[in-house]
């Protein structure tokens, strides 16, 4: 993966990399609509959103975009609208948002395109109201990736839980459903348990270990954030004696989506098959890179994008599915991978 670079002719590069549909570039961190943007973050209880706001903080030291100080709604939808408003009232000409209740927020959308202020959706595509970008991967490729992962490694036969998300965001519900559909339709020998969890690590450690009581013979597990399930779920199955090295007698086959170094880690040491890497080194570089387009005025329009992604027309605006790897213990030590720079900057 590339590295950014300092001088004021590159930042200006990177930037026009965005899309081919970018036109100019301001070398002061200004722009020519200017600004400030109000940053709000959904979460900072599991690795994954920590990390992320790691990222936005580099990015912003960088000068990528002025912002007025990060917010966190903490997976509540009422927060995060008193959070847009304030932001709001504080003088934001864009928001980057990442409403985990989906259904919720389009309200405040509506408040926010009434006054003219354009908005980034990070990792979930709001249900209705008006957006400038989404960023994120594509959440129902995940469920086909994992399913088929486990269908080969399971030989279509055998007995699954799903560790579900929030079914009342978009992620939890393109992962669960394109993990159902594909099941289905190719590995019908294969019983998929499903345990809705809020995104709540205790919640799915609760309900494997009633999956557990009933059916002791668990062939494999599908965790749809491994920043908030792996250590659970790995503390639970070492307690009932069920977590085997992967190659040996009894393994239980697990398939992740999030791409921590923790996971990473899990897939070296055989606890763990795979993840699905969600990048959320480019989820903050190409919020902020939106942002700053935003207020400078710029325009996108569907097709590849020159950082290996695809933009796409959705109901309310446009969205970025940036790319997001298989990691196995194959290329778990691939220093491409967010996970692993973050290691190193340790």
């Amino acid at each position: 993966m590339t590295r950014p670079r300092t001088s004021a002719t590159a930042a200006c590069a990177v930037l026009l990399a965005v899309a081919a549909t970018l036109t100019g570039c301001n070398r002061e961190s200004g722009g020519a609509g200017g600004g400030k943007v109000g940053i709000d973050m959904p979460r900072t209880d599991t690795d994954f959103w920590n990390s992320y706001q790691q990222y936005l903080e580099k990015g912003i030291d960088k000068g990528t975009v002025s912002a007025l100080p990060l917010s966190n709604s903490q997976n509540d939808i009422s927060k995060l609208v008193a959070n847009v408003q304030a932001l709001s009232d504080q003088g934001a000409k864009a928001i980057v948002m990442a409403p985990q209740d989906t259904g919720a927020v389009a309200s405040t959308l509506e408040r926010l395109a009434e006054k003219k202020i354009p908005v980034i959706s990070v990792d979930t595509r709001p249900d209705s109201g008006r957006v400038y970008m989404v960023v994120r991967a594509d959440n129902r490729a995940y469920g086909t990736r994992a399913c088929a992962y486990l269908g080969k490694k399971l030989g279509g036969k055998g007995r699954v839980a799903e560790l579900q998300g929030d079914l009342s965001s978009i992620n939890g519900r393109d992962r669960s459903r394109a993990f159902a559909s594909c099941m289905k339709r190719k590995y019908p020998g294969i019983t998929v348990h499903e345990l809705p969890t809020d995104w709540k690590g205790d919640v799915a450690s609760a309900k494997l270990q009633s999956l557990l009581a009933q059916h002791r013979d668990i062939d494999g597990i599908y965790m749809q954030a491994g920043g908030a399930f792996l250590q659970p779920t790995l503390a639970l199955l070492e307690q009932k004696k069920l977590l085997k090295p992967a190659g040996s007698v009894g393994h239980i086959t697990i398939v992740s989506n999030d791409g921590i170094p923790e996971e990473l880690d899990a897939i070296r040491s055989g606890k763990i098959d795979a993840t699905l890497s969600q990048p959320a080194d480019l989820y903050a570089t190409y919020a902020l890179k939106y942002a700053r387009a935003a207020l400078d005025g710029k325009t996108f329009h569907p097709g590849r994008t020159d950082h290996g992604s695809r933009i796409v027309r959705i109901a309310g605006g446009l969205e970025d599915q940036l790319p997001a790897p298989l990691v196995t213990k194959k290329n778990a030590d691939d220093p491409g991978l967010w996970a692993n720079q973050l290691e190193k900057r340790k």
